[in-house]
């Protein structure tokens, strides 16, 4: 598989999961996990067995792997689809107005994980809320959103690529 078309991806299931669990999942994503003795786990790139690794929902990554899967202009911050649909809806908003609820509704997951990203995008620097509310990407969120399109599709940002164009162009 190329470097490129290597990315984090959300479990298809993730709708299923209870919201402690979702978010203790969130939250714990990147972190190192020191495999107990006896136990045994494997890259889900590599399929090498590990002692340490970084864990994502469940999967496992060495250290190279999860390296590999970061995406150019994410400061460390494993982006996504569901990234690219924040970043986008507010880089292009399909709509007069765009802001939190919005999004949650329309980024492609659970609102209360697409919260959680939101937040977390926020925090990174990635978005900038004016004091009346509104949203919109930083300098650094424009770089962010443009990586995760290289990313994922091989070419800069296209209103297209949002869920919610595609799920309204039917």
């Amino acid at each position: 598989m190329s470097e490129t078309k290597l990315f984090f991806r959300y479990p298809p299931n993730v709708r299923t999961l209870d919201l402690a669990t979702l978010v203790s999942l969130y939250r714990s994503r990147g972190e190192p996990y020191m495999v107990p003795a006896g136990e045994h786990i494997s890259c889900a790139v590599t399929g090498n067995l590990l002692r340490q690794s970084k864990r994502w929902f469940g999967l496992h990554y060495s250290q190279k792997a999860w390296d590999k899967m970061l995406t150019t202009g994410s400061e460390g911050y494993p982006l996504t689809e569901t990234e690219l649909n924040v970043l986008g809806l507010i880089y292009n908003p399909p709509v007069s107005r765009v802001d939190k609820e919005f999004i949650g509704q329309h980024a492609g997951l659970v609102s209360q994980l697409v919260f959680l990203i939101y937040n977390d995008l926020r925090q990174f620097g990635f978005l900038e809320e004016a004091n009346d509310g509104s949203v919109s990407l930083s300098r650094r969120g424009e770089i962010a959103l443009d990586g995760v399109c290289r990313r994922l599709y091989e070419s800069s940002f296209s209103p297209d690529y949002l869920i919610y164009h595609k799920l309204n162009a039917r």
